[in-house]
């Protein structure tokens, strides 16, 4: 009973720190504020600035675009059109799209190189080297 017990906290204390480490390494992320418009381009589009509401309201009368959008937000703005059509409302947006991926990619990049390095330190060469030598 003790040993599961003691498994039991084990394993707690391990997601506690798993946790910790995301909310550290990905705060900015998590702090993030994703205006409405990005997830729904078709919503209100009322608490927005001024210049963002004519080319939302541009954006929402394109009838072929409403079709897209019904395959979801990220294939909606990741159009090659969007860009072109509605270069503001891409600016914002293409900045929340891709800000996961290369926060992702970053992280990940680094643990292999910290992992290329720590097994290079463990496979030191010292025969090779001439550190290694014997005494009479």
């Amino acid at each position: 009973m003790n040993q599961e017990i003691y498994e039991e906290l084990l394993f707690a204390r391990t997601l506690i720190t798993d946790t910790k480490d995301f909310e550290s390494r990905f705060e900015d992320i998590l702090t993030m504020v994703i205006p409405p418009w990005i997830i729904n381009p078709y919503g209100d589009i009322e608490e927005t600035n001024v210049i963002i509401q004519e080319e939302l309201t541009e954006l929402s009368t394109n009838e072929e675009l409403k079709v897209q959008y019904k395959s979801g937000y990220q294939q909606f703005w990741l159009q090659n059109n969007i860009p072109v059509t509605y270069p503001l409302l891409w600016n914002i947006a293409r900045k929340f799209l891709i800000s996961f991926p290369l926060s992702y990619l970053v992280e990940r990049g680094l643990s292999a190189v910290t992992n290329l390095l720590t097994k290079k330190r463990n496979r030191l060469d010292i025969i090779s080297r001439g550190d290694l030598r014997l005494q009479n």
